[in-house]
This record gives structure tokens, C-alpha cells and sequence, in this order.
């Protein structure tokens, strides 16, 4: 009976000595990096999902071994003795815990049984539940990466308005953003030739275009030469008749399609320009970019102006309304 108690009690402080850290990233954050094939993440997320069923598990064993050891003591040294030790032994076996080696030979048992171990749970939750025993709160108020704090944003509940959160959520995500993710696409774009003549029917369908300032090109869209302004021209004499070249302003500025909104902001507040031309890697036109595009990026909302016949070109892109590569044959591989 004393070699019976002497090993329970040594499996009694193997199972005490069992550590479950809670991990110091959040859950939304450890389920983040799973997403992304974060391996410690996986096999931390997993532990964490059944945390309280481990630690209410390891409650029940050591009571049910301090049971044991409370029987089998009173058997070996009789009821006075017995009772003394069992007190003494459920006072103070948690200070065997804190002995280095015991609870790395600990640790080392529990690590090749982990993996079942959690499987078992999460395939009978229902019956765990029924011994759950302890709940761990999450009160952890660190924000671990700028997409948890997206998302702490998105969920606040009365804190935020809806301006407010998409002010906080845009902003986290401009440097980020790419000019081709908010330019007016090529397909688009409204442009003039330098050679067109401003008369009165020419102004007029200007000014339907719905636009405040045209692109002008010489031959075609790859090759703009400057901006003309339509709010210029209202005090346009038309009755003198003036070409395109004359009246437009002949500052063209280009940015690359692969630079950040960040970088586009710093670029229109240097200039003092309101519209730039959309390039790729080859210096063909993608698209037109204007300081407005960046700011209701960077506000998260549209602004409309009297000049504005649409709430978001891209989306009347997308509708191809231009029946660009729309051949009646077609085929998209």
C-alpha cells in the first residue's frame, strides 16, 4: 500500500505539473496567422480553442488522485496519521511543481499525448463541457498587428460611428493601397485631340462628358500632351475659333500605377496639380488619377461634386459600357 500511494502521489505532481499558457496573442490574431500558414500559430490556436477543457481536466485528475491518496493513507498509517499527511500533501504538493526538472519531465510526457489529447476534445465537446470547471476571460487589451486593429475597430459597438470607422479603417489602409486599386481605369477616360477645335458644339460635348478637366492627346491615348481645363473655358471667346493646343495647359504629370496613395498624396500636395496621368512599366496610360480619388480613399466615402455623373467609374467600368474587346466571337481564356 505505501508503493501504491508513493506512486500516486508521483503522478499527482507529473499532472500538476502541467503547464497551459494561455498565448500572449489574441485569438482573433493567432486565428489570423494560422490563415496565413503560420505553423506555431496553427498548433497554439489549436491549444487555445480548448484551453478551459484542458485546465478543467487537469482539476478533475488531481482531485480524483488526491482522492485516491487520501484512501490509501488512511489504509497504510491508520485514520489520525492518515488524514494528517493527506492534509499536509493537498497544502503543499503544488511547491513540487515549481521544481525545474519536474516540470520539464512533465512537460515532455503531456507534449506526446498533446495532439490526441485535443483531438479527444474536440471530437466529444459535449461531454467535456459537462465537467468544464474553468473559464479563463479574455481581458487581453494589446493589439498585435494593424489588422486586429481593424477589426477592433469594425466590431466597437456605439463607440464609433460609421464615418468614424471607416475614417480609422481607410486610413490603417492607405499606405498600403496601390493607385491602380482606386484610378479612373483607361477604358474611361474621356480625352480630346490637340487638334479639335473649340467650337460651340465641341464645348457643349465637353461638358457633358460630366468631367472638369480632359486629357489631350496627340495621335492617341499613349501619347497625352496636357490637360484642358473646362472651367477655363467658360470665358472663351468662341466666336474666335482656337484649337485644343492653344487652350489646354501643357504640365502633364505621371505617376506609376504600382505606387502607394501615400505616395500619390505626397506627390499632389509637392505639385499643386489636381490630375495625374496613370502609367505602367512600359509608359502606356492605365489610367487617371486625381487628388479627389485619394482623398475619399482616404476618407472612405465618395465626394460628389456637380462635376460627377457617376459614383464610382470603376464600377461603371467593370459593366464595360464602351464594349471594349467585345467582339461577337469572343473568347476569354
Amino acid at each position: 500500500m505505501l508503493i501504491l500511494s508513493i506512486l500516486v502521489f508521483i503522478i499527482l505532481l507529473l499532472v500538476s505539473s502541467v503547464w497551459f499558457q494561455k498565448s500572449h496573442f489574441s485569438f482573433f490574431e493567432l486565428k489570423r496567422r494560422a490563415e496565413d500558414g503560420d505553423n506555431k500559430a496553427i498548433k497554439s490556436l489549436a491549444v487555445q480553442n480548448v484551453l478551459n477543457d484542458l485546465l478543467s481536466l487537469q482539476k478533475i485528475i488531481e482531485a480524483l488522485l488526491l482522492v485516491i491518496l487520501v484512501l490509501l493513507l488512511n489504509s497504510t498509517f491508520g485514520f489520525f496519521i492518515g488524514v494528517l499527511l493527506s492534509v499536509i500533501i493537498a497544502l503543499e504538493y503544488r511547491v513540487f511543481t515549481r521544481i525545474k526538472f519536474l516540470h520539464n519531465f512533465a512537460q515532455d510526457i503531456y507534449s506526446k499525448f498533446e495532439h490526441r489529447l485535443i483531438k479527444t476534445i474536440s471530437r466529444y465537446p459535449s461531454i467535456f463541457n459537462i465537467f468544464k470547471s474553468v473559464s479563463i476571460q479574455d481581458d487581453d487589451t494589446h493589439i498585435y498587428s494593424r489588422f486586429e486593429l481593424q477589426h477592433a475597430v469594425d466590431e466597437s459597438i456605439n463607440a464609433l460611428t460609421v464615418d468614424e470607422k471607416k475614417l480609422i479603417i481607410n486610413s490603417l489602409d492607405f499606405s498600403e493601397k496601390l493607385v491602380s486599386e482606386i484610378m479612373t481605369p483607361k477604358s474611361m477616360i474621356n480625352c480630346i485631340k490637340k487638334t479639335e477645335f473649340l467650337g460651340p458644339l465641341t464645348l457643349d460635348e465637353l461638358h457633358k462628358t460630366g468631367h472638369s478637366r480632359l486629357p489631350v492627346t496627340n495621335g492617341d491615348i499613349d501619347h497625352i500632351i496636357g490637360m484642358l481645363n473646362l472651367r477655363g473655358l467658360l470665358a472663351l471667346d468662341i466666336k474666335k475659333s482656337t484649337t485644343v493646343e492653344k487652350a489646354m495647359d501643357a504640365k502633364v504629370y505621371y505617376i506609376r500605377q504600382d505606387q502607394t496613395l501615400q505616395h500619390a498624396l505626397a506627390a499632389f500636395l509637392k505639385t499643386h496639380h489636381h490630375l495625374f496621368v496613370v502609367v505602367n512599366e512600359f509608359r502606356e496610360t492605365v489610367g487617371l488619377l486625381s487628388l479627389e480619388d485619394v482623398i475619399e480613399a482616404l476618407l472612405g466615402r465618395k465626394i460628389i461634386d456637380e462635376f460627377d455623373t457617376h459614383d464610382d467609374l470603376r464600377v461603371v467600368a467593370l459593366r464595360n459600357p464602351h464594349s471594349n474587346n467585345h467582339p461577337e466571337k469572343r473568347e476569354d481564356v
